[in-house]
């Protein structure tokens, strides 16, 4: 390695050739020499690592190097295929590193310390010529260290430059991530290690999206430290298993590793079958091009689990879909949605819809239709679809599409490519003139690059829409797409490697040569590498000759290609050439193959001949079925065109706009009754065949087939050796009428069916029928087949089994043929036939019953309480299912019910029209219906008295279209009745109308044979008034038909008006609609208005009174209508002001504002005073909120928010006070109850704790205790209360009674909300193994180990300090309570925790709002415990300075530390044991901090108020108390818990001896403070004595009642017994 840099050149910048001394640079060179040397004998005997050498260029050194070839890090394996990269990283041996062997570099450091040494370091006497120099050298010399140091560091950069590229290389895995597979709720973390230069950018993807840790905060966390790059999930569930994928990339290339994540759920459950349903199903959808297309279904999946969901798969034409700028997939845990953005022919197809459970899958297909979108040039082409890249080169890109099927009138001249490079914007056009074959070679690309691709149509009209994009292709020899980096996303250019070859033999000469594709523009060849190529790859050589001669020429002179596959373009059409290729590598070029026959230069392939026959079939009423013959002979078929045609129209319409390539389609969107003739043309890359012949004319209509089998079948009537059989009619009856029915027969003996024999042969049309000739008391059953023209159907299924026996009851036999009709929202008409079976006695009545659909058997209720025949239903509700039953009824009683009707909906159904009476000019009386929803085999059947009227003597039916009319020939008295009609072949349109003495057309019925009839103008409509916008009241009526002659006159209260001012009128004589207009309603306007109408000789009137109340009412409301369109005209409210509360618990006012603009405000009122809202208010979205957090009493008020601005303002106002206030709360409280959790049990020292927890607690909740249903009477021994948002309940010592169900119950106003659970043994358990073992959970479990005092009491304007010691493992949270609510610090209250075991509790300036009950929560994983005290601040008697008070670990006070012990005088000896302390106590006042004294439990030191708590201040010595008390002195009670640890020998000692509890007097003289500003403070201590019954007793007991008093003659302290 010739010219290699000492290592100390490298790395060090204060070396430089022109800082060395001419005997280092002497020494230099002959290290290098001798390192050149050694490194080219050992670049000789190392194969595969080449490593590039550089030379320092300096100012003055050895030359440069000659240049070398550009070194590659290919690693190949034996068959000379290329495996990776070999990175040159130099942590090999010591002497490839450096250069040098051993002796030499011992020998070249050693001399270079030594010159080192020399320069750099030297001898005592240059030191002191040194110290003489003079300044301006020092400087000078700086000045030059500067500039070396500068010139150095430029050195080491410009080699770093050189360095780059030979550094540079793709990025490598050192360390993929591997697959994990985890429980639900578990983290996982992939990581992996990577290597790459320059530094890759590192992406992590899931099923191939990018994850973005921001869009899921807390959910993905990636991390990239160095080369270590990892990605961690936490919280996995069901959705995170998936495959991952970590992708690395920079300018050298991309690599990718991939990791699966399975995640697991701790409980599958076995044997769980899922019966997936889906409905609302997506139909056939049609969209045009450019448009956005959305369509899904319902998924009903049983038994739904959370964790288990289904895979949703999309296909197209059976392809799987994947998520794409195009094709959007949604699904929402019960939908399945699919969306297309902008809209191509290619998304034209066939979608299929999976559902995938572990129990099997469920699919739904339906066609979607793109049409073309409208061109720019009216009769413009449709544009081409289907761009792809046939083949690709370095040089040239085959783009292949397909022809529209929309020529827009005239024929397709040809086709313009255009190609746009990745990553801009510019398309180029790619040919001058347009080209007929849909395929086209794109030549002068440059290499490397990646481009797209589109297509345009054009005929002689204009230019069509371009294709949609083609997908991108880089232009770049096949051979290389193995070996190239990924395409990189800012510019698409791709990056290949160099194969350096090696050294190999001739290739042998390749195989098959044969042309595989030849146009006019070009010839595309194809080969076999040969059999003998060497260990390295080969290269080819093509060569051409015309046919006829032997004068070969090679085509690629320039680069041999590297792929068997290459285009020929520049051949001259119509010409024959011959082609061969030759191999060459590193060796030489090796022997020609075989030519190939001559080929002519020309489109080979040819248009397809037309289709054959077409045939269409019936299939909807929408749709037919097409199918035909293909073409004969056709080559490289793309598929077929079909287009349709109304019948003599010769308007032809596309039938789809992608080819199809089967001979069978289904044509769409056709229009029902409409008979259609159908062509097909067929389609391939040369162009568009002629079209087929047409086919015969279809009428669209649905396709007939055998019905379905019918059901239901039921006995009406049995004799000794017949029976009746009833049945009901087909679901489906197959498009045609049912002809009859063909009834079969069996006999069962002994469980066993025999053979089945026909009852009939001939067909029977009703739907009941008689079977002879069977057996007396033998079983029977039976089945029916139905038949209609086109067959006989399938049999039903096998009846139940019947006995053939008389029937002798007296009642009569069910009903059958139950048939509804007339269905509307609120009423029905039921219909039956009467028993067949009549009893002892003839039907005397009917009993019909109802029930809803889904009800219960037991629901079903009776309609009529007395027997009728009457077939009329009301009083239903409207959007229920209903099922009906009759029971007939005779003399004897009330038979059997018959068999219920299929559920019927209560609805009006859209276009349901009822029987208008119309009486004509010349008096004839006729009824009229018209059915919008008729089908080809509909007909209209007309009743009276619900009796099918066949053929009439009294009437005349005519029926036209979708009308049909019943006219009276000689109306009178007889013709009155019930008229119907039902429309055969609908769902069910049906009306009726009642004939009656009081219904108006019967009128002149009745004078018919005394005067002529007279003219009148039927009207549709009477007169009528509405209120329209801005309060204008209309008055209307419409005639039914009226000349162009025909008057109105307008009168009110008997006098004409007329256009004016008031009064405002129209008449429209085309359609009949009189109108007259009145901008508002005055107290004069009170009375009755009528339109008086006249045409010719026919007259008539309607009148509109408007009097009293119903004039009020409509004054008042058009006055209202005007006053909201004035309102509307500025900002006003869409929707009032009301609330809504959050899971949250944040009340939420809110309300919806319109028309406002940047100067409109709106403002927040409550109870008359504005509420500063802090942000800023967003009409954007038109929805005001405001939100109340943590609501209680005070919030409770009235409500308003005023919305103003030049245009005026409005207001709306919100109520909650008293009941409305009841009502908010009670919905907080149902949120709150809502939020809890399942009530758990936690074993305590004392005994059981039954807890919950909820997202928020409020004072006003209203809770209750339940044991065993019955509401818990708290005692001592069972207590409730509430800690922070934890509810629960306290059982100590529990016992057996205390087993079984406890319930929580919160109040919400309405039903409420329970929580319960099951104590069954455990808390008794729990309590004994606590009491005998204590558990892991009793040893770590958090508490408050020195507690504190019960009660505190002190002058207002003192400083509070309380210090308490906290246990636990791990340490608690410490959360401090006022008054059962959470505390914060502040500047006022300080709260402190130290080193986990110290609680602090601070009040910095005590003042009567500070008064209260205060409690201390800890809590850890083990378990919660809580201590309270009571703060009782009095007013401010005095300042008599600052006392601490420290209690030890008994709880009993301590003041100071070195005092006497005041001695005590027990009035009554007693023999129960107190706590005393070890050591005498000194009771002096201390000013020491609580966390100075490591002794103390509780401290409660009342600090001045200008003093900081926790500062030292001196003690004093004891001095005498006087007889007065300081009404400012605090006074302590203490019944803390003590530890639970077992006391010591000495601590047992301690304990003095009492009957039952003591009370102490205790006089304490006052102590000098040593401060002349402060007076004497006499203190009043309470110390109250614990009852402990154990070591293992944890829970505090009953305190003892203790009094303090002062004695102020004899200064002595009394301990006085007193009784309980």
């Amino acid at each position: 390695m010739s010219g290699l840099i000492p290592f100390y050149q490298k790395h060090h910048r204060h070396y430089d050739r022109g800082y060395r001394s001419r005997e280092a640079e002497s020494a230099i060179s002959q290290y290098q020499q001798s390192s050149s040397t050694y490194s080219s004998h050992n670049s000789k005997s190392t194969k595969g690592i080449r490593a590039a050498t550089y030379t320092a260029l300096g100012e003055g050194g050895v030359s440069p190097l000659p240049k070398r070839a550009k070194p590659t890090y290919l690693a190949m394996d034996k068959e000379n295929q290329i495996i990776g990269y070999v990175v040159p990283i130099f942590r090999g041996s010591h002497e490839f590193e450096s250069g040098l062997s051993d002796t030499e570099e011992a020998r070249a450091k050693e001399s270079a310390g030594y010159l080192a040494r020399r320069d750099l370091f030297a001898s005592g006497l240059e030191s002191e010529r040194i110290e003489h120099k003079s300044r301006r050298t020092v400087m000078r010399e700086s000045a030059e260290r500067i500039s070396l140091s500068k010139r150095i560091h430029e050195n080491e950069e410009y080699h770093k430059r050189l360095n780059e590229d030979s550094l540079m290389h793709t990025p490598e895995f050192v360390i993929k991530p591997r697959s994990h597979t985890v429980w639900e709720k578990q983290c996982v973390r992939l990581h992996c290690t990577i290597s790459g230069w320059p530094e890759p950018r590192v992406v992590w993807y899931k099923n191939n999206v990018s994850i973005d840790p921001m869009a899921k905060p807390g959910k993905y966390k990636v991390v990239s430290s160095y080369s270590v790059h990892s990605l961690e999930i936490n919280k996995c569930d069901f959705d995170d298993t998936a495959q991952y994928r970590v992708s690395a990339m920079n300018s050298k290339g991309e690599v990718s590793a991939f990791a699966s994540v399975v995640v697991k759920t701790p409980c599958l459950e076995y044997g769980v079958k899922f019966e997936t349903n889906i409905v609302e199903k997506f139909g056939v959808s049609f969209g045009r091009e450019g448009e956005t297309l959305s369509f899904g279904c319902s998924v009903i999946i049983y038994p739904s689990l959370q964790r288990f969901q289904p895979e949703i798969e999309w296909y197209r034409d059976d392809k799987l879909l994947v998520p794409s700028k195009w094709v959007q997939m949604h699904w929402s845990g019960d939908r399945a949605t699919l969306t297309l953005s902008h809209l191509n022919k290619e998304d034209e197809g066939l979608y299929t819809l999976r559902v995938i459970t572990k129990s099997g899958f469920e699919t739904h297909s339906a066609y979607v239709f793109v049409r073309d979108a409208d061109a720019e040039v009216a009769g413009a082409p449709g544009a081409p679809l289907d761009v792809h890249s046939l083949d690709a080169n370095k040089d040239y890109v085959i783009v292949s599409w397909k022809q529209p099927a929309v020529d827009g009138g005239s024929p397709i001249l040809g086709y313009f490519v255009d190609r746009c490079e990745v990553g801009v914007t510019h398309w180029v056009q790619c040919n001058d003139t347009p080209v007929k074959f849909a395929r086209f070679p794109v030549t002068g690309l440059v290499e490397g690059r990646s481009y797209v691709f589109r297509v345009r149509a054009v005929n002689k009209v204009g230019m069509s829409h371009p294709s949609r994009v083609s997908e991108p292709v880089a232009a770049m020899d096949p051979a290389d797409r193995t070996r190239k980096g990924t395409s990189a996303p800012w510019t698409g250019q791709i990056i290949v490697t160099e194969e350096e070859p090696v050294e190999g033999v001739v290739p042998g000469r390749p195989r098959d040569l044969s042309v595989i594709e030849a146009t006019k523009n070009y010839v595309v060849l194809s080969w076999k590498p040969p059999g003998d190529k060497g260990h390295e790859g080969v290269m080819y050589y093509v060569e051409k000759c015309v046919s006829g001669t032997d004068s070969w020429q090679r085509v690629n002179t320039e680069i041999p290609v590297r792929s068997p596959r290459f285009a020929l373009f520049d051949l001259a059409e119509g010409k024959s050439y011959r082609f061969r290729v030759r191999c060459c590598n590193s060796a030489g070029v090796g022997e020609p193959s075989e030519p190939t026959e001559a080929t002519t230069v020309g489109d080979k392939l040819d248009i397809p001949s037309a289709p054959g026959r077409v045939v269409p079939t019936r299939n909807t009423d929408t749709s037919v079925v097409v199918s035909w013959e293909a073409s004969r002979d056709a080559k490289e078929l793309v598929g077929y065109y079909i287009e349709s045609s109304i019948a003599g129209s010769n308007a032809w319409e596309p039938c789809n706009n992608k080819p199809v390539k089967g001979t069978r389609f289904i044509c769409h969107g056709l229009t029902t009754g409409e008979s259609y003739v159908f062509r097909v043309r067929a389609v391939n890359a040369a162009g568009i065949s002629e079209f087929s012949q047409e086919s015969e004319a279809i009428k669209v209509k649905a396709a007939i087939a055998s019905p379905t089998p019918p059901y239901g079948i039921t006995v009406l009537e049995c004799v000794r050796d017949s029976m009746v059989l009833a049945w009901k009619q087909p679901t489906f009856i197959g498009g045609a009428d049912i002809t009859g029915y063909f009834v079969d027969y069996r006999e069962v003996i002994g469980g066993v069916p025999g053979k089945w024999h026909e009852a009939n042969i001939k067909a029977v049309s009703e739907r009941a029928y008689r079977v002879s000739e069977l057996k007396e008391n033998m079983l029977y059953q039976f089945q029916v087949r139905a038949a209609n023209m086109a067959g006989v159907g399938i049999p039903s299924l096998p009846s139940e089994t019947f006995k053939c026996e008389e029937w002798t009851i007296a009642v009569p036999g069910p009903p059958h043929d139950l048939q509804v009709q007339e269905v509307r929202k609120d009423s029905l008409v039921l219909l039956w036939k009467p028993p067949v079976y009549q009893g002892r006695d003839a039907v005397n009545g009917y009993y019909i019953d109802i029930k809803e659909a889904d009800a219960d058997f037991e629901m079903w209720r009776g309609v009529n309480e007395k027997a009728t025949h009457k077939t009329f239903m009301t009083d239903l509700k409207e959007g229920e299912s209903y099922v009906f039953r009759v029971r007939a009824q005779n003399k004897a009683g009330v038979g059997k019910a018959s068999d219920p009707t299929e559920p019927v909906e209560a609805v009006t159904k859209p276009g349901t029209a009822e029987i208008v009476v119309d009486v004509d000019d010349d008096g004839v009386i006729s009824l009229n219906f018209e059915c919008s929803n008729l089908t080809a085999d509909s007909k209209f059947v007309w009743s009276k008295n619900y009796m099918e009227m066949t053929e009439p003597e009294r009437m005349t039916l005519e029926t036209k279209g979708n009308k049909s009319k019943a006219i009276f020939k000689t109306p009178s008295e007889e013709d009155l009745g019930i008229y119907s009609c039902f429309v055969t072949h609908t769902d069910g349109a049906s009306a009726s109308y009642t004939l009656s003495e009081e219904s108006d057309p019967v009128k002149p019925i009745k004078t018919m044979h005394f005067h002529p009839p007279y003219p009148v103008i039927p009207l549709k409509t009477e007169l009528a008034v509405e209120l329209l916008e801005k309060g204008r009241v209309r008055f209307w009526l419409q005639a039914e038909k009226i000349s162009a002659n025909g008057k109105v006159e307008y009168v009110f209260n008997d006098n004409m008006i007329h256009q004016g001012e008031k009064y405002k009128m129209n008449f429209d004589k085309n359609t009949g609609v009189i109108e007259m207009f009145m901008e508002s309603l005055g107290k004069e306007d009170e009375g009755t208005f009528t339109f008086q109408l006249q045409d010719g000789k026919a007259t008539n009137q309607s009148s509109l009174v408007l009097i009293g109340d119903v004039f009020k009412q409509l004054q008042k409301e058009s006055e209202f209508q005007k006053k909201e369109w004035i309102r509307k005209q500025g900002p006003h409210f869409v929707e009032y002001l009301g609330y809504e509360v959050t899971p949250e618990c944040c009340v939420r006012l809110k309300c919806k504002v319109a028309n406002m603009k940047k100067d409109s405000v709106a403002l927040w009122y409550k109870d008359g005073r504005e509420i500063k809202v802090n942000e800023k208010l967003d009409f954007s979205e038109g929805v005001l909120t405001l939100e109340i957090a943590q609501i209680s009493k005070k919030d409770a008020g009235i409500y308003e928010v005023v919305l103003k601005d030049d245009r005026g303002k409005d207001t709306s106002t919100l109520n909650l006070t008293d009941q409305g206030f009841k009502d908010l709360m009670n919905q907080v409280f149902s949120v709150i109850a809502n939020s809890s959790t399942p009530l758990k049990i936690q074993s305590t020292e004392e005994g059981i704790r039954l807890y919950t927890f909820v997202s928020y607690y409020n004072d006003e909740l209203h809770v209750t205790w339940h044991h065993k249903d019955a509401a818990i009477a708290f005692t001592e021994r069972i207590k409730s209360g509430v800690v922070g948002e934890q509810l629960w309940l306290q059982i100590s010592e529990p016992t057996e009674k205390d087993k079984g169900k406890y319930a929580i119950e919160f109040f919400d106003g309405k039903g409420g909300l329970r929580r319960t659970v099951e104590l069954a043994g455990q808390g008794e358990e729990t309590h004994d193994h606590i009491r005998h073992a204590p558990n892991l959970a009793v040893c770590y479990r958090a508490r408050v180990a020195g507690g504190l005092p019960d009660v505190v009491t002190i002058q207002e304007g003192k400083s509070l300090n309380l210090t308490c010691d906290i246990w636990g493992e791990p340490v608690p949270e410490v959360t401090w309570l006022k008054n059962e609510r959470e505390m914060v610090s502040n500047d006022h209250y300080i709260l402190k925790f130290d080193s986990g075991k110290f609680a602090s509790f601070t009040i910095t300036c005590v003042n009567t709002s500070d008064s209260g009950k205060y409690s201390i929560l800890v809590k850890n994983k083990y378990g919660t415990e809580s201590g309270d005290f009571t703060l009782n601040v009095i007013e401010n008697m005095g300042d008599f300075g600052v006392v601490s008070y420290l209690a030890d670990a008994d709880g009993n006070v301590i003041v100071g530390p070195t005092a006497p012990v005041p001695t005590c005088r027990s009035t009554t000896p007693s023999n129960r044991s107190i706590p005393t302390p070890a050591s005498p106590v000194t009771p002096t006042l201390s000013s020491t901090p609580a966390n100075t004294n490591p002794q103390n439990k509780t401290t409660a030191t009342p600090t001045h108020q200008n003093q900081t708590p926790g500062t030292p201040r001196p003690s004093a010595p004891p001095a005498q108390i006087p007889e007065y008390q300081s009404p400012g002195s605090p006074i302590l009670s203490n019944t803390s818990t003590p530890q639970p640890s077992t006391p010591t020998a000495g601590e047992k000692s301690m304990n003095m001896s009492t009957d039952d509890e003591q009370i102490m007097f205790c006089f304490i003289q006052t102590v000098n403070l040593g401060l002349s500003d402060l007076g004497t403070e006499l203190v009043e201590v309470i110390h109250l004595t614990e009852n402990v019954s154990g070591p293992e007793t944890t829970s505090p007991s009953e305190p003892d009642e203790c009094t303090a008093a002062l004695k102020s003659e004899n200064h002595e302290n009394v301990c006085e017994k007193k009784d309980d």
